[in-house]
């Protein structure tokens, strides 16, 4: 009866980098290998996600956290270090509590580090921005730097008079989305985790709509509103517009504009 009283908990073991780090002259200039075990102790039970990528914690964010944080400085203390990754895993709702072990695998016979125990609400968090910019696929059109998500435009094909028109519309843009992405060489994101995890990425992806406005109806069903929508849930501050015709009125915000380079 105890274990039913155990959360469920996702985890990533022996998890191997190599980074520079420490506080000694001797560990300056020079890469060692750092050992991570990550393990988050869940909100809510696995078993209420219905098989539903997007209700649960993926196990991306437990790489990216530490990749994320080797990136933003260099680190004297493997102390700090953990800290910055269980501030960042304990950002998402789904975590309650994350068990963060960094070990250095060079510094000694065996392995020397520190395992810290954080509770959400108990530990300062900042959740990082992910700038991201929204494009608007209507002609051929240069792809700037960094996170992006490609918008296509719908294909145009006659709808049926019976059934739910919305849905089938959104399954038409859904169609054109593969074959532009075919065309651009990208993937295709359907899911919030997937458009996170290209964002934290610095990608570029081509959005098939229907899967998250499908139940969404104030996200409208042409290509504008649906920009719009999943800008203001992505926190985007730019939309663009491959496109010669005037602009959308954009919402309080955010910015359009036309994109200009082609190819």
């Amino acid at each position: 009866m105890a274990d039913m009283d155990q959360p469920d908990r996702i985890h990533l073991r022996d998890h191997v980098v190599s980074a520079e780090i420490g506080a000694f002259q001797s560990e300056r200039g020079r890469d060692q290998r750092l050992r991570f075990d990550v393990a988050v102790d869940l909100a809510s039970p696995v078993s209420g996600a219905e098989d539903q990528v997007d209700r649960i914690l993926s196990y991306d964010l437990l790489v990216q956290a530490i990749d994320t944080a080797l990136c933003d400085q260099r680190y004297n203390l493997v102390e700090t270090l953990a800290e910055r990754i269980a501030a960042a895993i304990l950002v998402h709702p789904q975590a309650a509590r994350v068990r963060v072990t960094v070990e250095k695998l060079d510094r000694g016979p065996g392995a020397l580090g520190i395992t810290i125990s954080r509770d959400a609400g108990r530990v300062a968090v900042a959740e990082r921005v992910m700038p991201v910019r929204l494009l608007i696929w209507r002609r051929p059109a240069a792809l700037p730097e960094g996170a992006l998500l490609i918008l296509p435009d719908a294909p145009g094909l006659p709808l049926p008079e019976g059934g739910d028109r919305r849905r089938i519309a959104l399954l038409a843009m859904d169609q054109a989305a593969w074959a532009l992405a075919g065309r651009l060489g990208l993937d295709v994101a359907e899911t919030r985790t997937e458009i996170d995890h290209a964002i934290r990425l610095g990608q570029a992806v081509v959005w098939a709509p229907s899967r998250l406005a499908c139940d969404a109806p104030e996200a409208g069903e042409n290509v504008e509103s649906l920009g719009f929508w999943l800008a203001r849930r992505l926190d985007a501050a730019r939309i663009d517009f491959a496109q010669d015709t005037p602009l959308p009125v954009a919402p309080a915000g955010l910015r359009a504009a036309t994109g200009r380079a082609e190819r």
